[in-house]
C-alpha cells in the first residue's frame, strides 16, 4: 500500500483521478445521511452518494485487475494515505451549511457531465463504458442541484445570500478541473483521456446561465486552488481518511 505515486503508471494515475474524486464526494454526501435539510432531499443526497461509491467501485476493481499485485479494490480504497489520493480539491471540502452542499455538487456535477460525455469517445474500452453509465447519473445530479441553486437564489433575503456566499466560497476550487496532468496529456495523445480546455465554455455557460437564473453573481476569476489531481491535498482529507478508512485499519482485513 506504500507504493509512491511516482512509481504507477499513466493509466493508473488516471484511473484514480477519477475514483479518488467519486468515492471522496461520495463520503463527503454519506456523512449527511439523516441529517439532510428535509426527508426526500436526505433521501436524495445518500442516493447521489451511492452512485459515486459505486463508480468507484467499478474503477478501483480496474484498478486491481490492472495494476495486479495483489491489492484489491477495497486496498485502493482503504490503505492509501492522503497523499497517495489524486481527487480534485473541490470534493474534499466540507459539507458546510445547506447552501455550500449545493454549491459544491453544482460546480463538480456541471463539470461531470461535459468531462463524461467526452470520456464517453475514449478509446479505451473501460473508461468508455463507465462514462456512458456515469453520465446519466452526472446529468440528474445537474439537474437536481441546479434546480436548488436556482430555489435558494432566487427565494428569501437569507436563502440569496448564503448561496452567493457559498458560490463564492468554492469558486477558487473550480479551475483545478480543467489543469492538465502529465498523464492527461500522455494519455489524450492515445486516444484515452480528455482535453479539459474543450470542456470549460460548456462547464462555464451552464454556470452562467444557471446563476442568472438563481438572481445570483457569476464570481470573478481570480487565483485557483490546485494540486489535488497530483497528490497535495487540504488538512480536511486525513480526516475524511481517518473516518472512510477507521474499520479496515482497526481490523485488517474484515469483510462483511
Amino acid at each position: 500500500s506504500h507504493v509512491t505515486l511516482a512509481l504507477l503508471d499513466n493509466y493508473t494515475k488516471y484511473l484514480l483521478q477519477i475514483a479518488d474524486s467519486s468515492v471522496i464526494i461520495g463520503q463527503r454526501l454519506a456523512e449527511l445521511c439523516g441529517h439532510g435539510p428535509v426527508l426526500e432531499e436526505d433521501i436524495a443526497l445518500t442516493n447521489m452518494s451511492l452512485d459515486y461509491i459505486g463508480q468507484a467501485r467499478l474503477i478501483y476493481a480496474r484498478l486491481a485487475e490492472h495494476v495486479n499485485d495483489g491489492r484489491s479494490e477495497d486496498d485502493w480504497a482503504f490503505l492509501r494515505n492522503e497523499t497517495q489520493y489524486r481527487n480534485l480539491l473541490i470534493c474534499e471540502q466540507e459539507n458546510g451549511d445547506f447552501a455550500e452542499t449545493i454549491a459544491r455538487q453544482f460546480y463538480f456535477s456541471a463539470f461531470a457531465v461535459p468531462f463524461f460525455k467526452s470520456l464517453s469517445n475514449s478509446k479505451d474500452e473501460f473508461l468508455s463504458g463507465l462514462a456512458q453509465k456515469s453520465v446519466k447519473e452526472a446529468t440528474y445530479h445537474l439537474r437536481h442541484c441546479s434546480e436548488w441553486i436556482i430555489r435558494l437564489g432566487d427565494g428569501t433575503p437569507e436563502s440569496h445570500s448564503r448561496m452567493q456566499q457559498a458560490i463564492d466560497k468554492l469558486w477558487m476550487y473550480t479551475g483545478e478541473m480543467f489543469a492538465m496532468t502529465p498523464e492527461e496529456d500522455s494519455l489524450l495523445n492515445e486516444g484515452i483521456s480528455v482535453q479539459l480546455a474543450d470542456l470549460k465554455p460548456l462547464w462555464h455557460a451552464k454556470i452562467a446561465d444557471t446563476l442568472e437564473a438563481a438572481t445570483l453573481v457569476l464570481p470573478k476569476d481570480s487565483w485557483m486552488q490546485s494540486g489535488g489531481k497530483m497528490g497535495k491535498h487540504s488538512e480536511l482529507l486525513g480526516f475524511m481518511l481517518a473516518e472512510l478508512q477507521y474499520m479496515q485499519r482497526a481490523f485488517p482485513g474484515a469483510k462483511w
